[in-house]
């Protein structure tokens, strides 16, 4: 009976996706007949008129065209899949074929009930063909709505589920693109900014330019490696920004203090590559750069209740009033809205006597 209700494989429905499969409409088909005959057969308790092999002939021959075609209709429902967003036209698909059901009902169940009934030596009475015709056309009208009407849900479910799936593939293709994009933005900015304290150094101190260069090729390889992943240990990332951190400090030693707070139990929790260095960068071209005296950066890594809390901080100088965000901020933003949704946030404000970029992160789960 299953192989009455599987689709070929290279089936347009099969293409949309159906959520049933061929046992489930099987078995759901065969529970029904057996419900029909159990009923019929109740009839053989209130009349000795009746044997109990006449309602299952009566039922069973209705069984046998029916499953013929209820075959047919499912094997190529791929036909009409393209207008399940329009009801009436795919019903209208279907009862197009309803006359030719009727005709051949009459024209073979009731022949073998003739037949079987002749073999044991009896007659099959019913009543006048006028009134079988009538009877049998609105029984088998009712039988086959009931029918097209599981079927047609069985379908729609099922494309809207593909559709679903569908949807969802695009927006994940969407957000993958989105965060390329960021990353592409992001690995050249700071990158640039590296080779510009290189070179600020190479006619200066040529020992410190060639050890920058040396920590700058450690991060030009972690930087390329990062497009492998998405998700970076957070030891790699604090590595990758200590890598930042040691190339300017080299430049601004005389001017910059940086400190160093990490939990380590939380160093194999993923983040985003590359997340947390725009951070860095903002504080010495905002921070640094713009004053002469001693600037203190903190960077801290703690757990708060069930979130990552990453805290980039400088002393020393304020957030103006018309400050506006620049592209690392933007970018680091925006990738968090793509990975955790609403449940991981960046936060940039002035904190004591200076600026601090705090961010937090969902330690389980996702929420993309």
């Amino acid at each position: 009976m299953n192989e009455l209700f599987r689709l070929p494989p290279a089936a347009t429905l099969g293409e949309q996706g159906t959520p049933f499969s061929p046992k489930t409409l099987a078995t759901l088909w065969v529970a029904f007949w057996l419900l029909m005959i159990s009923v019929s057969l109740q009839d053989t308790l209130h009349s000795p008129l009746i044997r109990w092999w006449e309602p299952v002939l009566w039922e069973g021959s209705s069984a046998l065209i029916a499953t013929g075609w209820m075959w047919l209709a499912v094997r190529f429902r791929e036909r009409y899949a393209p207008y399940l967003d329009r009801p009436v036209i795919w019903f209208g698909r279907y009862l197009r074929w309803q006359p030719l059901v009727i005709l051949t009902w009459l024209a073979m169940v009731y022949p073998i009930r003739h037949g079987v009934y002749a073999a044991v030596g009896r007659a099959y009475v019913h009543p006048g063909w006028g009134f079988v015709v009538m009877y049998e056309s609105v029984k088998l009208t009712i039988f086959t709505g009931l029918w097209l009407g599981i079927l047609f849900g069985i379908d729609s479910y099922g494309q809207w589920q593909l559709q679903r799936r569908r949807l969802l593939q695009m927006q994940k293709a969407l957000a993958e693109a989105q965060l390329a994009h960021l990353q592409a933005q992001l690995r050249p900015h700071f990158l640039f900014n590296a080779l510009n304290t290189v070179s600020a150094l190479m006619h200066t101190d040529v020992a410190r330019a060639d050890r920058l260069v040396a920590a700058l090729g450690d991060l030009l390889r972690i930087s390329l490696r990062s497009t492998e992943s998405e998700m970076t240990p957070l030891a790699e990332e604090i590595r990758t920004l200590a890598l930042y951190g040691d190339i300017m400090n080299e430049r601004f030693r005389d001017r910059v203090t940086l400190n160093w707070q990490t939990d380590q139990a939380l160093l194999d929790t993923p983040v985003p590559a590359l997340l947390l260095q725009p951070l860095l960068e903002n504080v010495f071209k905002h921070g640094v750069e713009r004053t002469v005296a001693r600037v203190r950066i903190h960077i801290s890594v703690r757990r708060d209740s069930d979130l990552l809390e990453i805290v980039v901080s400088n002393s020393g100088s304020m957030l103006e009033a018309e400050h506006r965000e620049g592209l690392g901020f933007r970018s680091c933003r925006e990738r968090l809205n793509i990975i955790y949704g609403n449940a991981a946030s960046l936060r940039v404000g002035n904190e004591g006597d200076g600026v601090a970029a705090r961010v937090l992160i969902p330690l389980v789960g996702t929420t993309a």
